[in-house]
């Protein structure tokens, strides 16, 4: 029912045009995308969103690829948009063997806002970054942290939960998972900014279950939330809004929620990660 009417000129070239024979309407290839109606290369907006998932400001954006501020913020929120639908229509179905959850602090508005938080798991087989919440540190952020995991999930398997001393996360795997699954903390203890003591604690789970777990781990032998921590690393080197001191800090939660999903489409589906490395291959969490 679509069939070709023509080409419409643009500044670097014609196009082609497309007819559907139901309603008469005309269309370009480009409806539907975050290149409908771009006054500029499509090369240039994939520019900018590369350059942003890598950690560089909008200012500087703007400078180096000589257009306005204004239409780099327009751009990276059309694309957030499109990578927040791309992630809940992909990240489905998946089994998660090995779980980690932590929180990220920081800073959304002007210093006399309270605290802005950062509430990321990562899937430790795959290093799959499937879910995050942006917002308070609260016991309701918390399980819905977890009920978007479980919705992405197949339900077949029972994870192996790490997380660190956060007096939420114990109530919400009880919840949600009941006693059937294996949950631990790893709690430090620190005295001036600097760690003086990790505790390793069982919450759920006997004795044999998880010495079994750890028989069967590709990656841990003990209570670790290291994969976590290096995924907040990842994160804190790709927004700019989360540089440490930084002048580039978010003025909205909400932005800072569309900058994170679009910096998490670019780390499932499109960066190549060093830990899933096969010989020649170098695959992405998706892929995994």
């Amino acid at each position: 029912m679509i069939v070709r009417f023509g080409y419409y000129p643009t500044r670097w070239g014609k196009r082609r045009r497309f007819r559907c024979k139901m309603c008469r309407r005309t269309f370009c290839r480009n409806r539907g995308t975050v290149y409908h109606r771009l006054q500029h290369r499509r090369a240039t907006f994939d520019e900018v969103a590369a350059l942003s998932v890598e950690g560089v400001n909008k200012s500087a954006i703007a400078r180096v690829q000589q257009i306005a501020w204004n239409t780099v913020d327009r751009w990276l929120e059309k694309a957030a948009a499109s990578c927040r639908r791309f992630n809940d229509q992909r990240i489905t179905k998946i089994i998660i063997r090995e779980l980690q959850a932590d929180e990220i602090r920081t800073l959304a508005g002007s210093r006399e806002h309270p605290p802005v938080w950062i509430l990321a798991a990562i899937e430790v087989w795959s290093r799959l970054w499937p879910a995050t919440v942006v917002g308070k540190r609260s016991y309701r952020n918390t399980l819905t942290l977890f009920r978007d995991l479980g919705a992405r999930t197949t339900g077949n398997h029972l994870p192996l939960i790490d997380t660190d001393g956060f007096k939420f996360y114990r109530q919400v795997v009880r919840r949600l998972f009941g006693v059937a699954c294996l949950y631990g903390q790893v709690i430090r203890r620190r005295r001036k900014d600097r760690v003086v003591k990790v505790q390793r604690k069982v919450r759920i789970g006997a004795a044999w279950r998880w010495n079994e777990a750890w028989r069967n781990s590709e990656d841990s032998r003990q209570l670790n939330t290291s994969y976590i921590e290096r995924l907040n690393l990842t994160i804190r080197q790709g927004s700019a809004y989360l540089h440490r001191r930084s002048l580039s800090h978010a003025r909205r939660t909400q932005r800072l929620g569309d900058h994170l999903e679009l910096l998490r489409c670019h780390y499932n589906f499109l960066r190549h990660h060093r830990a899933l490395r096969f010989g020649r291959e170098v695959k992405t969490p998706a892929m995994q």
